[in-house]
């Protein structure tokens, strides 16, 4: 579904992705996971054709098209979804409103809706009338990943869904994301949450200083102490 080739970014002339390469595959959650500032945010502002940063080397194909040197608009439009650091709502806009003005028809039963939104989040069906500051940090967090979903996408990059959330909401957090990716979605997940992530991963890629050091399944990353001690300073 995505794969990302020999990837080199930059920030002026800092140098922050080194030949990333990863693969997201369809039905299929990968967790991306490192330090604060490895460069897993710039990745995904990477894929997403947003700038900064400047990719100035690499590929990265989706669905077998190079998605490199296309504007953000045109990638979302190839059903690819985004679920931002930080949420990035709009304040006065309500949680309705908020989901119409993205919405794309899609055709099939398991095209997402406003009334299969609510179902899967009925929280924001209890507060469809209220407007984004009106939120809690949860209820924000439901809308941010909603909001993605109405563009039905086929791959969805959520980058530090969990962060700020409190243990409850992180656990409805991993369950939304277990049941998107049987949905059929792809999945790459950034988090600085390991254990969360571990959760809902199939596959794990570790980034050390733009730079992919470690790639194994979840499964495996779970029993390796030494890997998660050395890149992600579990003790």
């Amino acid at each position: 579904m995505l794969e990302v080739r020999g990837l080199h970014t930059y920030y002026g002339d800092a140098h922050i992705l080194r030949g990333v390469a990863l693969s997201v595959p369809k039905g299929r959650v990968v967790a991306l996971l490192g330090r604060n500032g490895m460069g897993k945010t710039t990745l995904i502002r990477s894929i997403m054709g947003l700038s900064p940063p400047n990719v100035r080397e690499g590929s990265i194909v989706y669905a077998g098209a190079e998605l490199r040197g296309l504007p953000p608009h045109a990638i979302a439009g190839k059903r690819i979804g985004l679920v931002p650091q930080g949420r990035r709502l709009f304040a006065s806009l309500t949680v309705t409103e908020h989901l119409t003005m993205v919405a794309r028809r899609a055709n099939g039963a398991g095209a997402w809706t406003a009334a299969r939104i609510f179902e899967l989040f009925p929280r924001l069906a209890e507060r469809k009338e209220h407007r984004g500051s009106q939120l809690s940090g949860g209820e924000r967090q439901m809308l941010a990943v909603a909001r993605a979903l109405m563009l039905n996408p086929e791959l969805l990059l959520m980058d530090e869904p969990s962060e700020g959330l409190a243990p409850v909401m992180v656990q409805h957090l991993e369950g939304i994301i277990a049941r998107l990716r049987d949905t059929g979605l792809g999945i790459l997940l950034v988090e600085q949450n390991l254990y969360s992530a571990l959760a809902v991963a199939d596959n794990v890629y570790l980034m050390e200083t733009g730079v992919i050091v470690h790639q194994s399944s979840a499964e495996a990353l779970r029993g390796d102490r030494e890997t998660m001690q050395r890149f992600l300073g579990v003790k």
